[in-house]
């Protein structure tokens, strides 16, 4: 997924934030948002949550979220 989000970023520059979480790295946040599963694909809007995407995604169906939260 890697690749995908880092390919994502470039393309919603100035749209969204999108950024990468190592939960080995960050336990402590994983468990604050109750990832249990992973990839984990968390979404925010105004500092809280509004959504969230698990399992491995297509790049499309991230861009359609992003599209959607965004209103793109």
């Amino acid at each position: 997924m890697g690749p995908t989000i880092d390919e994502l970023a470039s393309e919603y520059d100035g749209k969204a934030v999108i950024g990468k979480l190592n939960v080995d790295d960050a336990g402590e946040v994983a468990q604050q948002y109750k990832v249990s599963g992973i990839p984990a694909l968390l979404f925010f809007k105004d500092g809280k949550e509004v959504d969230r995407l698990v399992g491995g995604q297509s790049k499309s169906a991230i861009a359609a979220k992003l599209d959607e939260l965004i209103g793109g």
